[in-house]
């Protein structure tokens, strides 16, 4: 699972690393950073349109066109590697809509036995952002006039962890290295197979984690103060 994230640095940053256009009204936008965005909160997307790379906003937690009410993003906001490909949440997202969502950094808790259940930073061992593989989707309330505004989701894709998670979860982003982006994002109809080469496993020795304070367990905590290393501790 991948629950809460860091995403401090500005969008041109990572619009000018992943050689994106910011969409109309992000340029001008007041955007804040945070070290501790949830599900709902907003995250950055870079997608293909018309042929160009162009970064936008997207509320975390996909919402399918089909989707009739909204709480359903409420368990989508991350989308198994395994079945992504087939599970009707996401199948039609994983075949034409994939987007790369880079952050600063994600956390996870601590569930090893004898070991404190705390939070640890994950972030690229060569202090570059984490491109992570994503999925976007349209939607509009269908409770609403024709004319309402759509609403732009995503979900953040997972699979099993590799060794730089020291068995501290189960699970781990799809990290997409600099140089695959282009075949994440292809929407042509070789997309979906290269997609499915790309859902693996990040090799060991891309991330570095170290614990931090439990405070950013509530969302409401939010400052860089949340990324300070603070040592772990033993239950024993």
């Amino acid at each position: 699972m991948c629950g809460r994230i860091a995403l401090f640095s500005p969008p041109i940053r990572f619009a000018r690393l992943l050689d994106a256009t910011l969409a109309a009204g992000l340029e001008e936008e007041e955007v804040r950073p945070s070290w501790n965005v949830g599900p709902q909160r907003r995250l950055f997307g870079v997608a293909e349109r018309e042929g160009m790379r162009v970064m936008d906003s997207y509320r975390w937690g996909l919402l399918p066109s089909w989707a009739k009410d909204p709480s359903v993003a409420n368990r989508l906001f991350n989308a198994r590697g395994e079945t992504v490909a087939e599970k009707p949440s996401f199948r039609a997202a994983f075949k034409k809509r994939p987007c790369i969502i880079p952050v600063d950094g994600f956390y996870e808790w601590d569930h090893r036995p004898g070991h404190e259940k705390q939070p640890h930073f994950f972030t690229r061992i060569d202090a570059e952002p984490l491109l992570l593989a994503g999925l976007y989707e349209h939607w509009r309330d269908p409770t609403l006039p024709d004319d309402a505004p759509w609403v732009q989701t995503c979900t953040v894709v997972t699979t099993t962890p590799n060794e730089d998670m020291d068995e501290i979860h189960d699970r781990m982003p799809v990290v997409i290295e600099l140089d695959d982006v282009a075949d994440w994002l292809d929407v042509g109809e070789s997309g979906p197979h290269e997609r499915s080469r790309l859902l693996r496993r990040a090799p060991a020795g891309t991330l570095r984690h170290y614990g931090v304070d439990p405070a950013v367990g509530s969302v409401r905590n939010d400052g860089p103060e949340l990324i300070e290393p603070v040592e772990p501790r033993s239950l024993f």
